[in-house]
């Protein structure tokens, strides 16, 4: 379970790292149409929805392939979500997240009752370095957040980092969570972790079945907890 941190002493310890541009700009040239050697014109092609193409809140020519954009994901029941990178102005997406949560699965995910996340907590989900912090956000067709996963790096362990996830109760069983903690392993690698460890309430089976299904292995039990550790091997 993650709580947010004293933001003073979280300022000082993680460095602040940013996507390149760079890619973008080679991808787009990749990107450009040839001409047709025919001389035949050809119909302009169908654009894609925006919230494949950049995501909310995101304008045209402003998308980061490691960071706004992200990858579209079919799930088992045949639903297509955006999974991409929780961005600084997601506050209202991910309070909205929050909002849909039942009692219980708010509890799950806090390991304690609460009501509405605080502008301060807000901030504090929303301003990631993307190496120390990380935070992947899914988004159903009509761009509305339906889960979010994230991990934080230790700061007495730089080689492991605490997870947690949160899915949107009407998209529990779809299969959002495996595909959700599957990116947030792939980005935690690139990033020299290589552990990830995850406290869950004793009762919450979703939960451990998930980590079981990633290969975790029970570290620890305590008062009505349990605290699992996934190893990630490099690819």
């Amino acid at each position: 379970m993650i709580n947010p941190p004293d933001h003073a002493a979280l300022a000082r310890e993680r460095p602040s790292t940013r996507p390149s541009r760079t890619d973008g700009a080679h991808d787009a040239r990749q990107a450009r149409p040839h001409p047709d050697p025919s001389g035949a014109r050809r119909s302009p092609p169908h654009p894609a929805p925006s919230w494949q193409r950049y995501g909310p809140g995101r304008p045209p020519g402003d998308c980061l392939p490691r960071a706004g954009c992200g990858s579209t994901v079919v799930l088992r029941d045949g639903s297509a979500v955006l999974i991409r990178q929780v961005q600084a102005t997601d506050a209202p997406l991910l309070a909205d997240i929050f909002a849909r949560l039942s009692a219980t699965s708010r509890w799950m995910r806090f390991l304690a009752a609460k009501n509405h996340l605080t502008e301060a907590e807000l901030r504090y989900l929303t301003d990631l370095d993307h190496n120390n912090h990380e935070a992947l956000a899914a988004l159903d067709q009509g761009g509305r957040g339906v889960g979010v996963a994230r991990y934080i790096r230790l700061a007495h362990d730089p080689q492991a980092a605490e997870i947690a996830i949160a899915v949107v109760d009407d998209w529990h069983r779809r299969g959002l969570g495996t595909q959700l903690l599957t990116q947030l392993s792939v980005r935690a690698r690139r990033t020299g972790i290589h552990r990830l460890t995850a406290l869950t309430a004793t009762n919450n089976t979703a939960m451990t079945g998930l980590l079981h299904t990633l290969g975790a292995s029970l570290l620890h039990v305590g008062p009505g907890t349990e605290e699992y550790q996934i190893s990630l091997t490099l690819r």
